[in-house]
């Protein structure tokens, strides 16, 4: 009787290593940036947090600039293929509710990433002001016409639609951005599930309410 050999996995392939060195040294890069700033950080710094050598940060990303840029954009590409939940063939509760989850989930799951970005534009971002002018206003405009529709069909109030977008990105936002203060407040040593649950329920009451929908959003028949 021949036995059977089991086979060994086959080898991982380059790029999928590749790939998971980018995601660990920008997750690292995110913690780095977020409590050191650019200036205080070094590629020593980082490399350490990510547990790699510094050559490895130098062969994937270049400069310490580099690294930089890509945490920053990494957060604002999260951030826009959220807005995706926006089209005119959603209504308007469904959409912006959509939109609301997902920008407090990155909040929750993605905070060092959102300091960073805060920090730069704190600092008139610099780094991101060609992004900020072309990608982020260009979405914006592209969604700002949904919603103009909507209030056009007469499916939400009429509302500026680009403030609108301010003051979600305000309130959803200050769960990464103030968490300190927000912990503070309520007297914990960081933010539980239940919290972001309260701030999100609130925060869909508040918005959708105030763009004339109903909440909590009715339930469609299958």
């Amino acid at each position: 009787m021949h036995m059977i050999r089991k086979q060994a996995p086959p080898p991982r392939p380059r790029q999928a290593r590749s790939e998971q060195a980018v995601e660990r040294i920008l997750a690292a890069a995110e913690r780095v940036f977020a409590k050191a700033g650019f200036g205080g950080a070094t590629m020593t710094a980082l490399a350490h947090a990510a547990g790699l050598p510094s050559a490895n940060l130098h062969y994937h990303f270049g400069t310490k600039e580099d690294l930089y840029k890509a945490v920053l954009e990494n957060i604002l590409t999260l951030w826009l293929d959220a807005t995706e939940y926006i089209t005119p063939d959603t209504s308007p509760a469904r959409g912006l509710s959509a939109y609301i989850s997902a920008k407090l989930a990155y909040s929750r799951t993605r905070p060092y990433a959102s300091k960073v970005f805060a920090n730069e534009v704190l600092h008139g971002a610099t780094h991101l002001h060609s992004y900020l002018g072309q990608e982020l206003r260009r979405k914006v405009e592209e969604k700002t016409k949904v919603l103009e529709g909507w209030i056009q069909n007469g499916l939400m109030e009429p509302v500026d639609a680009r403030h609108l977008f301010f003051l979600i990105w305000a309130m959803t936002q200050t769960y990464a951005d103030f968490d300190t203060q927000i912990r503070t407040v309520l007297g914990r040593d960081e933010l539980l599930a239940e919290d972001y649950a309260t701030a999100e329920r609130l925060i869909l009451r508040l918005t959708l309410r105030g763009c004339g929908l109903s909440f909590p959003i009715p339930e469609t028949k299958s």
